[in-house]
């Protein structure tokens, strides 16, 4: 008899929520064609053992994450992105947080580029580390704090159509130092990226989410999830001091990432 993992649960839950979102935001069909595919991959993954099931999570979240693209507005009004800037210049201007960033020159903004840049690789890293411990076992319960996390900033994408201030405010703000790295991030997002939501950032929310994860499923080893959720810190100030996210859009994604921190209390491992 199949039995998914509480991650593949949590995965066909996600869809099956966005699946009615896009029946109530006129999204066609296409999200429910999605959901059934998700929904018989996870039945296949359930009838046989495979390695591959441990790394089968990234490729469902790879699809919650261009799904989100369907519910791109024809339209964008900037009513959301004219208010959080405000409070963006405040950060970067009136606390001079881009001076201090920039202070040394180069060597920070490559930095914190590079730790954005680094965000694909999170789910990876935790994965490859609990199996390279030889704590395959845990593997799931870490799947299910991250899921929690970043799929629960997509799940809000569609309520809040919104773009990233680098392209909103194109001449304004910017880092003035631009390095290698922030060439690639801005090729990787201005190709591969979404374009509907920037809130919350699922940058922020993904890192912090790996983080707890980490922590919960590596409790004998806590400078893991700690130096983690150093890295996840590092990254909202990259999203910011970068214009891919307003200030707001990493707060929120901080919160959202306590999804993690609720679905990690409701797992059972027996």
């Amino acid at each position: 008899m199949p039995r998914p993992r509480p991650s593949e649960w949590l995965i066909l839950a996600y869809f099956t929520y966005v699946a009615i979102t896009g029946s109530l935001l006129h999204a066609g069909l296409k999200p429910w064609l999605l959901w059934a595919a998700v929904a018989a991959a996870i039945l296949l993954l359930s009838l046989r053992k495979s390695d591959f099931r441990e790394f089968a999570p990234a490729l469902f979240t790879l699809a919650a994450y261009r799904e989100m693209n369907w519910f791109r507005p024809s339209v964008f009004d900037h009513h959301f992105e004219k208010i959080w800037v405000i409070w963006d210049r405040r950060l970067l201007d009136g606390w001079h947080l881009r001076a201090a960033i920039e202070f040394l020159g180069g060597a920070v903004p490559t930095y914190l580029e590079l730790c954005y840049l680094l965000v694909y690789a999170v789910l990876f890293i935790g994965v490859g580390v609990l199996w390279g411990l030889r704590h395959r076992e845990r593997i799931d319960r870490f799947w299910v704090a991250y899921l929690a996390g970043t799929l629960g900033a997509y799940a809000m994408f569609p309520y809040f159509p919104s773009e990233p201030p680098r392209t909103v405010f194109a001449t304004a703000d910017l880092p003035r130092i631009v390095t290698v790295v922030r060439a690639i991030n801005l090729w990787l997002v201005g190709g591969y990226g979404i374009h509907s939501s920037v809130f919350p950032s699922a940058h922020v929310s993904s890192a912090f989410s790996a983080a707890w994860g980490l922590m919960a499923t590596l409790p004998e080893r806590p400078w893991i999830g700690r130096a983690m959720a150093f890295y996840a810190a590092c990254v909202a100030v990259a999203t910011v001091y970068g214009r891919y996210h307003y200030a707001v859009d990493a707060v929120a994604g901080v919160a959202v990432s306590f999804f993690a921190v609720i679905a990690l209390w409701l797992y059972r491992k027996p």
